[in-house]
């Protein structure tokens, strides 16, 4: 199986790179079987680093370390407007215009969006799970934006990644009731709330003008599609993570 996901609302732009990773064609044994692209699991760094490396190569990235930038994600609603590759700490959301460099979010139930703006050649990566999805951390990335790029709506193409579908999101009632009624549904067998994560933030994209032709929104769950992606709710925690990166690319170190 593949490692990676292209998304299709991106196929029109030949100078972008965006993914999605799945959990296949790395290195990692059980429980972070194979492909584990999270720094922050119990799983062997060596592994991790090989898996990273194997990714980003197989996207015709080279050089990793000095083309991606990412953040150790806290579930808040910072943005960082990224420059130059590092892992930084405290954001769960970035941004950049600077090609050659990519950036991107690690998810293993939490909501990935990618957006790309075609017009200033920007590009954004989100961590949305329910707090910053109920924060709007995706209406906040693309006000920053538009203060730093001049990003209108129209000219935004966005992806609303892999994660935990609303049949398997069960919360309790203090998640509930910070999600409209519109995005929370009653389980008819446990009768506890589930919330529909990809609908809410998909929500956030059209408020802010997004037209609906340009946004996609995956089909995939990370709990019923459990065998090709991970799931920390499904997997009780020992799992590893997926990577959704995205980026314009420059003209060294990255193949047509």
């Amino acid at each position: 199986m593949t490692s990676y996901h292209i998304p299709a609302i991106f196929s029109d732009f030949s100078d972008l790179i965006a993914a999605e990773s799945t959990r296949h064609g790395g290195v990692s044994p059980a429980p972070f079987l194979s492909l584990n692209l999270g720094i922050n699991t119990n799983d062997e760094p060596d592994s991790v680093n090989e898996n990273r490396r194997r990714f980003f190569l197989s996207l015709g990235i080279d050089d990793v370390d000095r083309r991606f930038a990412s953040s150790h994600q806290v579930h808040g609603m910072e943005v960082l407007y990224a420059t130059e590759a590092g892992r930084f700490d405290g954001y769960d959301a970035l941004i950049t215009d600077k090609p050659g460099l990519f950036v991107g979010v690690t998810v293993a139930d939490c909501t990935p969006i990618l957006i790309y703006d075609k017009a200033n050649r920007a590009v954004a990566a989100i961590h949305a799970g329910w707090r910053g999805t109920s924060g709007e951390i995706v209406a906040k990335t693309l006000i920053t934006m538009e203060q730093q790029f001049g990003t209108s709506a129209a000219n935004c193409y966005a992806y609303v990644g892999t994660c935990i579908d609303e049949c398997s999101f069960e919360v309790g009632p203090e998640v509930a009731e910070r999600f409209a009624p519109e995005f929370v549904q009653k389980d008819a067998q446990t009768l506890k709330d589930c919330v529909n994560l990809k609908a809410a933030n998909r929500q956030q994209l059209i408020r802010f003008g997004v037209p609906s032709t340009q946004i996609e929104v995956s089909s995939f769950s990370t709990v019923l599609n459990n065998d090709i992606f991970f799931s920390y709710r499904a997997e009780n925690g020992q799992t590893g993570r997926m990577l959704a990166i995205i980026g314009i690319k420059a003209i060294i170190g990255i193949k047509s």
